[in-house]
């Protein structure tokens, strides 16, 4: 099924990194990322203070619970009210909330019950914000600057990790969990006025009836389901997912006690895939297409999971970060095709649901499957559990691979 999306509002041959208003969204995607990191430091070194590392884990655990719930609900009010408006509100309340866990610390000491409230409700902020931020480059630019904007998204990102753990430690060194808190809410709430500045197009025609949240979602997933190109590539992100994010994250740390690295090591392991990650972000941003995107796409997951079985053989560091560096490079060239063509083969009355469902398993399933990670690692070895997570992302690739019009997939010109 051939879709096309609505133009957006400025010159739709500029190239997207010279644009202004490209790049005012890029701006408050930035500040806005950079203060997400920040958050979830201070949540982690308050959440130690008042409690066992066990409780900690579970409080900063907690958000994932709402986002795996309301994501899908979260795509239906991108759809319905348009992703600016959709992100401008969650923003705020974001901020809010995170400007609330600042005056609780100032005000008194909160327990962890406090402390999980906090992330329950900015894990219910990001089940509507998530899919409206994904949703938000398609209608700021051109469609053959698709590719160009995920480029410069996953580069954004990439910074944010960057310097969010060193702002985030400055935070708590100078002003305490606190002032932490304090600058995470500056940082989110920078974005506000640049994304207030950002130009879109006129929501596009929907020729289906509005009506219940569920009666939307609904139409949604019969929209994918019937996309020759969509119900094989969700099927393949949500596989691509649940093998990456666990290793990659809870397992890397695993993975540096068990070979005796230290926290040095688990550094110049992160310095790596962030190197490889950015450096594919970097290229995309540059290039702005890539030709057979489906199955350069399917093609870069396969080897990003073939490198995650082979990071927990290695044993010294500087392979490990040899090692990274390629997860990074080729998952971030992968994970960035594949939401260029998630945003280019989506309805464009559909676009929000559509990212919804292709961001709920890595940001809202995967994270819940951390004990489960945790429990294989301490019984199997870390080598077993990373060679299972890649099974898992060569299995979604090959799933791409083997669907013709998924491996044919081109994006727009």
């Amino acid at each position: 099924m051939t879709t096309t999306l609505a133009r957006p509002a400025g010159p739709d041959d500029r190239p997207a990194h010279r644009d202004p208003n490209v790049l005012r969204w890029l701006g408050a995607y930035s500040a806005s990322a950079v203060g997400d990191n920040v958050y979830y430091i201070a949540l982690s070194w308050a959440a130690v203070q008042a409690g066992t590392p066990t409780q900690a884990g579970l409080v900063t655990a907690v958000s994932a619970i709402p986002r795996a719930l309301l994501m899908l609900g979260g795509g239906v009010l991108a759809d319905r009210y348009g992703p600016r408006r959709v992100v401008l509100g969650s923003s705020a309340a974001r901020c809010l909330l995170v400007v609330t866990a600042a005056g609780l610390l100032l005000a008194t000491s909160p327990g962890l019950w406090a402390l999980g409230a906090v992330a329950f409700l900015f894990g219910v902020v990001d089940a509507v914000f998530l899919p409206a931020a994904g949703a938000l480059p398609t209608r700021i630019t051109g469609r053959g600057q698709l590719a160009r904007v995920q480029g410069m998204r996953g580069f954004a990102t990439r910074l944010a990790n960057v310097f969010g753990g060193p702002l985030g430690g400055l935070g708590v060194a100078v002003g305490g969990t606190a002032g932490a808190f304090g600058l995470a809410a500056l940082l989110i709430g920078v974005s506000l006025p640049l994304l207030w500045a950002v130009r879109v197009g006129p929501l596009p025609p929907d020729d289906k009836a509005r009506g219940a949240v569920l009666a939307e979602l609904k139409d949604g997933l019969r929209h994918i389901g019937r996309d020759r190109v969509l119900r094989p590539l969700m099927i393949a992100i949500a596989l691509v997912d649940l093998g990456f994010v666990g290793p990659m994250n809870l397992g890397l740390t695993l993975l540096a006690e068990e070979r005796g690295w230290g926290s040095s090591g688990m550094g110049w392991i992160l310095a790596g895939f962030g190197t490889g990650a950015g450096a594919a972000s970097l290229l995309l941003t540059l290039r702005g297409r890539v030709p057979r995107a489906g199955l350069v796409m399917a093609v870069a997951e396969l080897g990003g999971g073939l490198a995650i079985a082979g990071l927990a053989q290695v044993t010294s560091v500087a392979a490990a970060a040899g090692m990274a560096l390629v997860v990074g490079l080729l998952a971030g060239l992968g994970g960035a095709l594949c939401g260029a063509l998630v945003q280019a083969q989506a309805g464009p009355a559909y676009v929000g649901r559509v990212t919804a469902v292709s961001t709920l398993v890595g940001f809202g399933v995967a994270p819940l499957t951390f004990p489960l990670v945790g429990a294989a690692a301490d019984r199997w070895g870390t080598g077993p559990v990373f060679a299972s997570c890649a099974a898992l992302c060569a299995l979604g690739s090959l799933l791409a691979l083997c669907t013709r019009p998924l491996r044919r997939a081109e994006l727009p010109r």
